[in-house]
C-alpha cells in the first residue's frame, strides 16, 4: 500500500481527504501544526520550518499538497514541492485553483499559477486540481444567514460552484489511480448557479426566507475588516471581481470522470448542511 501525506489534514478538504483515501486501501499520514487526527498517523509539521518537511516526508510515496492561507502561500509551497523531489517522493497532487494563470488581475490565482508552473519543472509526477468556488465556504457567513440573509459583490453572475467533498474524492481518485501524470483537471459542480439561487436553496433546507443582498466590494471588505488580514481581504475582492464578471461559471465533468459518480448538486449541499444554517 502507498503511504500518502496529506497536508491541510483538519481543514475542510484534507478532513475528507483522509477516509476517502483509507477507502481505498492507502495509508495515511496526516500532517498538522499540532492538532492529531484520529485514526491514522499523525506528524507535526510546519511549512516555514524545512527540516519538519523533510521529516515528515520520509518514506512517503504520494503527496497531497494544499495551499495555506498566507501572503507567501506561493513561496511556501514551491519550497515543500523541492523537498518533496529531495526526500523521493514519486507524486504530488496539487491543490490549485479554477482559472490560475500568471497574468491574472487577481492574486490567488496567479500565486497558485507560480506553484503550478514550478512543480511542472522540477521532475516530479504531478497532477494539478482547480476546484472552482467551495460551496462550504457559505458556512463563513453562517452567522448572517442565522439572521436571514447574506451579502457579496457578486450581482447575478453564475459560479459552477463545488462541495469540498467532491473535491476530496477527486484527490483520491487521482493519488492512487493511473494516468493522471502531467494532467490539470478543473472542478466544478454539475451547473452554474448565482448566489440568490443558493439563497433559495438554503431557504427550502431550512425551511425559512433566506435572503442574498448584492453588495457593494468597499461594503463587503468592511464587513470583513478585523475579522481577516488586509491581504486576505484584497484577495477575495478580488476573487468576487472575477466571479461578478461571468468568469467562473463553465462546468466541467471530471469530478464525475474521476470519481465515476456526479458531483453534488447545490440541493444536496443545501439539505446535508442545513442544521448549519439554523436560526440563531
Amino acid at each position: 500500500m502507498d503511504t500518502v501525506l496529506v497536508t491541510g489534514a483538519t481543514g475542510t478538504v484534507g478532513s475528507a481527504l483522509i477516509p476517502a483515501l483509507q477507502a481505498r486501501g492507502s495509508t495515511v499520514r496526516a500532517m498538522t501544526r499540532g492538532r492529531p487526527v484520529d485514526g491514522v498517523e499523525t506528524v507535526i509539521a510546519d511549512l516555514r520550518d524545512p527540516a519538519s518537511i523533510a521529516a515528515a516526508l520520509k518514506g512517503v510515496d504520494a503527496v497531497f499538497l494544499n495551499s495555506p492561507s498566507a501572503p507567501d502561500a506561493a513561496e511556501l509551497q514551491i519550497q515543500f514541492a523541492n523537498l518533496a523531489v529531495d526526500a523521493g517522493v514519486n507524486r504530488l497532487v496539487l491543490l490549485s485553483q479554477y482559472a490560475a494563470r500568471a497574468d491574472s488581475p487577481v492574486r490567488f490565482l496567479r500565486w497558485h499559477a507560480e506553484v503550478e508552473a514550478h512543480v511542472e519543472k522540477i521532475g516530479l509526477d504531478y497532477t494539478v486540481l482547480r476546484p472552482n468556488l467551495y460551496l462550504q465556504a457559505l458556512l463563513n457567513f453562517s452567522a448572517t444567514i442565522a439572521q436571514g440573509f447574506f451579502a457579496a459583490p457578486i450581482g447575478d453572475a453564475a459560479v459552477s460552484v463545488i462541495d469540498t467533498r467532491d473535491i476530496s474524492a477527486a484527490a483520491a481518485a487521482v493519488l492512487t489511480g493511473t494516468g493522471h501524470s502531467g494532467r490539470t483537471y478543473t472542478l466544478t459542480g454539475p451547473r452554474a448557479v448565482t448566489h440568490a439561487e443558493i439563497a433559495a436553496a438554503l431557504s427550502a433546507a431550512t425551511g425559512r426566507d433566506i435572503a442574498f443582498h448584492d453588495a457593494p466590494a468597499d461594503q463587503f471588505a468592511a464587513a470583513l475588516t478585523g475579522l481577516l488580514p488586509s491581504w486576505q481581504i484584497g484577495g477575495l475582492v478580488e476573487d468576487y471581481a472575477h466571479y461578478a464578471r461571468g468568469e467562473a461559471a463553465e462546468v466541467h465533468t471530471s469530478v464525475a470522470d474521476l470519481t465515476g459518480r456526479p458531483a453534488r448538486d447545490l440541493t444536496d449541499f443545501a439539505h446535508d448542511y442545513s442544521a448549519a444554517f439554523a436560526a440563531l
